[in-house]
């Protein structure tokens, strides 16, 4: 489906007045029915601000953690993306209909893997003439992500593993058509991010 610019600026228009408004919009973002085929445990909520409130709450308990706590969160989320790797492509191929099942397993192992994680987070000092400076990244918050239908699972990986690895908290939403396996997405990583102390 495409949009015109006149849509979309539409579209922009009323969600501007409704939130004017306070009208957070009910049970979901896109005013639909909450999905009954997605089970709402481990991190997967029925309404988009029960899911920032608890990112919210994430958020804070994360951001004082240390950057070594960090790190055992991370092997956490890697070592479960790795033994679900084969799961969450089937689930994936079999609920979007999308793809082949073996490439997306192939993808899932690949960003689990090769995904930038708390090492990118080195500090860097530059001095010169005009005096020091010190960069060292900090987290931003909580983070919004929308996901896409063909690679429902290898996305949220890769972005999570990121996102957290920075400090960061986030609230996924996934495509109507790959809620399932983005939901069990989530939980596995929610599951393997709480035992890890997350």
């Amino acid at each position: 489906m495409s949009l015109t610019d006149a849509q979309v600026d539409v579209i922009a228009r009323r969600l501007s007045e409704k939130l004017e408004r306070g009208d957070t919009g009910g049970p979901t973002i896109l005013d639909g029915p909450v999905p009954t085929d997605v089970e709402l445990r481990d991190g997967v909520f029925a309404t988009i601000d029960d899911a920032v409130e608890a990112s919210g709450i994430a958020f804070k308990r994360l951001r004082g953690q240390s950057l070594d706590q960090r790190r055992t969160i991370i092997a956490a989320m890697r070592a479960e993306m790795i033994r679900q790797a084969e799961n969450l492509a089937r689930l994936a191929h079999e609920e979007t209909g999308y793809g082949r099942f073996e490439d997306k397993v192939r993808k899932n192992l690949l960003v689990t893997q090769k995904t930038p994680g708390t090492e990118d987070l080195e500090p860097q000092a530059v001095s010169g003439d005009h005096g020091l400076m010190l960069c060292e990244p900090a987290p931003f918050g909580v983070i919004g992500a929308i996901t896409p239908v063909t690679n429902a699972s290898s996305t949220i990986i890769c972005n999570a593993i990121g996102m957290v690895a920075a400090g960061n908290s986030a609230v996924f939403n996934a495509h109507p058509g790959a809620r399932r396996v983005g939901a069990a997405t989530i939980q596995a990583f929610n599951r393997a991010i709480t035992a890890a102390g997350g």
